[in-house]
């Protein structure tokens, strides 16, 4: 499997609104999107200038995008939401590393916020090292070093 991590476009639009609009993937994140607010945050999030979140890519195209920005000013936040056909199939796994790799040589610190719910999250962040410090405003708060 290979994963390509590239800046959000307009025809990512409609795969993902139905990534956003899904129930079961929203289900620790917020509310399912409406088309509107998928709209908006493609363009608020996935095209401005220094993207918050980028398009996640497999073989067969879309499969739901990563969160990469900068957090505070020596730490970048990571996360993933993808489509629930990949869920299990170390998509997570093989998009962490990426960002680890591309944070290692930025030197930047990587946090990772969750919903306490989430273990998926909580095993990647046990598994890549990271250290757990704790909830803050009611996510689990992770941190790994460069």
């Amino acid at each position: 499997m290979k994963l390509i991590i590239r800046k959000m476009r307009e025809e990512d639009l409609e795969p993902l609104h139905r990534l956003l609009s899904d129930p079961q993937v929203m289900k620790y994140l917020e509310p399912p999107f409406t088309e509107e607010k998928t709209e908006a945050f493609l363009k608020n999030c996935g095209m401005k200038e220094e993207p918050l979140v980028y398009t996640v890519e497999d073989e067969n195209g879309f499969a739901g995008y990563v969160i990469y920005h900068r957090y505070d000013q020596d730490s970048m936040e990571i996360g993933w939401v993808l489509y629930p056909e990949h869920w299990g199939k170390g998509y997570a796994s093989e998009l962490t590393e990426q960002l680890i790799e591309k944070a290692r040589m930025a030197k930047k610190t990587l946090i990772i916020e969750c919903d306490p719910g989430q273990s998926t999250s909580r095993h990647i962040a046990k598994k890549y090292g990271f250290t757990c410090l704790g909830e803050k405003d009611g996510l689990m708060l992770f941190r790994l070093d460069p």
